[in-house]
């Protein structure tokens, strides 16, 4: 059970994560020791699952970034399997989720450009046995930036 400490200590990690036990008591009024112990207790009881920087896609040469949308020919647990497998070895493929509706999967990618964006859709999603089809959608602009989790 979280507690309101729990939740403030929670939002500002997600704002910072390089927050230091002393910083994060401060903000809370606990001691360093007791803002330590309570990240510790959130880590271990999963409520955080890990720390990670947010890179720039744009210095990184990553210049097109879109959501494509997976449906499948057959929905047996062999091809869904097989079609999950195919994401995680794809590293322009940063998410993916399965759908309710006319598409069961919807991926989110960073590629250096458009003939990147087409090479993975034609030459790697739409080659795929199980793929029936695929709709993409690129990024004009993003308005708001992955925020953080509500607490």
């Amino acid at each position: 059970m979280l507690d309101s400490t729990d939740t403030r200590l929670l939002a500002a990690l997600q704002k910072d994560a390089h927050l230091t036990a002393q910083q994060l008591g401060e903000m809370l009024n606990l001691s360093p020791s007791q803002a330590g112990r309570r990240r510790q207790r959130l880590e271990s009881m999963g409520y955080i699952r890990g720390y990670s920087a947010r890179l720039d896609p744009l210095r990184l040469g990553l210049t097109v970034q879109g959501f494509i949308q997976v449906q499948l020919e057959t929905h047996g647990p062999e091809q869904s399997k097989g079609f999950a497998r195919l994401v995680q070895t794809r590293p322009e493929i940063t998410s993916a989720w399965t759908m309710t509706g006319d598409a069961d999967y919807l991926l989110r990618v960073y590629c250096e450009d458009l003939p990147a964006l087409n090479a993975l859709i034609h030459d790697v999603l739409l080659a795929h046995p199980v793929v029936a089809r695929v709709q993409s959608q690129i990024v004009m602009d993003q308005l708001k930036r992955d925020a953080p989790l509500p607490t």
